[in-house]
């Protein structure tokens, strides 16, 4: 869920409640060096850390980011590396142990299930980041927005500790970039192979699924199938009038996957968006799932990584029936829609929106381009309009886009701050199914744990 959203403590107390707990894998290089810097108070990351098999590696880390007793609160948070083609040995270590971090936190103490998300369009972290996963033993990976056709050969490939050269989509050009990387730069005794973990693709079509299903060097061990009501991004509508008189995405019975289809293709399948209550997970069962993914739900609950603040104040809105939650085709810099909550104070807020100094700091959402020269160039569409069209950028596709990476880390109160007083303001997305909130807090009538939605969601099947 987002950045930093579905924590290792919460995806620790799911495991432990007998379900597969998944954590965020988006963006935990920035997740992991700014809690060193805020001082790792509860010394959950340097307990990790002190597992990982290179300590040189760590101490490199911790004398870049580490700052007992945290940084000043209206000090900026460093610096680190942007994704790149051609990156540093410390970018792809970093990659590697914020994983590594993330996931061995949440297996510590238990024997449950471990799961990681990452997005398929964020590739040039993919090969360092889902190693440093597998370093950690994880034993699901689950991947989304895109088409993974390169990750089953990707794990096989690092559990044998194979040099990797993994294909980049550069725009412009005819045949794909290749970023390398060569698990020899973390030192370790043991060279064994690595756990091999299940590969589960999130997909929004039976088209898709059958696609990745039909060459075994793409098929996944199963599928996440999303539909249009899903919280984050969703798939582009398939229709030609794809966006309503208020200026949202709207999808049509076309935009929902044929389950029977998918089922018929005999891999384990889960199914998500709009699948938070009893009810619906019951369905979800007898139209063969193996299980529900569940977002919404879970992103109120207590081990979330949202800030008390946020959570709060988006479970008021959800009581009081004011929530608007809104699915903008034009937000994302991925292209793709998304959906957000309309709140005052945060990006959504078109005020505060226009004063904000545009910038592409962090850069995971980047695209390579192919420039006239024949060199690979890199921009995004939330960057300054000027820069983007510089680059070569339609300027058509920069109005309206906000930070999602600022953003997404901001609601989890790692917001960059800048100039000794500005923070960048938070964007909270929502599944647009939020039932189970509401029968959860009418029988709680407080915010939940991660165990208690897990009863609740269970409460109807035998």
């Amino acid at each position: 869920m987002g950045i930093g959203v579905s924590t290792a403590e919460m995806a620790r107390s799911v495991a432990l409640s007998g379900q597969l707990g998944v954590v965020s894998g988006t963006a935990l290089d920035a997740v992991i060096t700014r809690k060193l810097q805020d001082g790792d108070a509860d010394g959950r990351v340097r307990a990790a850390l002190s597992l990982f098999p290179d300590q040189n590696c760590v101490e490199e880390l911790l004398s870049r980011y580490f700052i007992a007793g945290g940084k000043n609160p209206l000090a900026s948070y460093l610096d680190i590396p942007k994704p790149s083609l051609h990156p540093s040995t410390f970018a792809s270590q970093l990659l590697v142990i914020s994983s590594f971090v993330e996931v061995a936190t949440a297996r510590a103490g238990h024997d449950g299930v471990i799961g990681i998300n990452f997005l398929e369009k964020i590739q040039l972290a993919t090969p360092a980041s889902v190693y440093g996963a597998m370093l950690a033993g994880v034993d699901y990976i689950l991947m989304g927005a895109g088409i993974p056709t390169e990750i089953p050969e990707l794990i096989k490939n690092l559990s044998l500790g194979k040099k990797i050269h993994f294909p980049i989509r550069v725009s412009g050009a005819q045949a794909p970039s290749i970023v390398e990387f060569d698990p020899e730069i973390i030192p370790r005794v043991n060279r064994a192979p690595l756990k091999k973990p299940v590969f589960l693709a999130i997909v929004s079509s039976h088209i898709l699924a059958s696609y990745l299903y039909r060459d075994e060097a793409t098929r996944p061990d199963g599928f996440v199938v999303e539909g249009p009501i899903a919280g984050g991004h969703n798939a582009p509508p398939r229709a030609k009038d794809s966006i309503d008189a208020d200026g949202q995405s709207i999808f049509t019975t076309k935009d929902f996957a044929d389950i029977p289809t998918i089922a018929a293709l005999g891999l384990p399948f889960w199914l998500a968006g709009g699948f938070g209550t009893p009810e619906r997970v019951g369905q979800a069962m007898k139209l063969g799932a193996t299980g529900v993914q569940v977002g919404s739900l879970f992103a109120l609950a207590e081990e979330s990584g949202l800030t008390t603040e946020l959570k709060d104040h988006l479970l008021s809105k959800i009581i009081s029936g004011s929530i608007e939650i809104r699915t903008e085709p034009h937000f994302s810099a991925t292209g793709f829609p998304i959906k957000i909550v309309t709140m005052s104070g945060t990006a959504t807020d078109t005020e505060l929106f226009e004063g904000r100094q545009r910038h592409c700091d962090l850069g995971y959402l980047r695209t390579p381009f192919k420039r006239d020269s024949g060199s690979i160039g890199f921009r995004c569409s939330a960057e300054p309009i000027k820069t983007f069209a510089f680059k070569g950028g339609d300027t058509r596709e920069a109005e309206g886009v906000r930070c999602l990476c600022n953003a997404l880390l901001a609601n989890i109160g790692l917001g960059q701050v800048r100039w000794g007083s500005y923070h960048e303001p938070a964007l909270i997305t929502l599944g647009s199914d939020v039932s189970g909130c509401c029968e959860i807090w009418a029988i709680k009538g407080r915010r939940w744990s991660s165990r208690e939605a897990i009863e609740y969601l269970l409460s109807e099947i035998p």
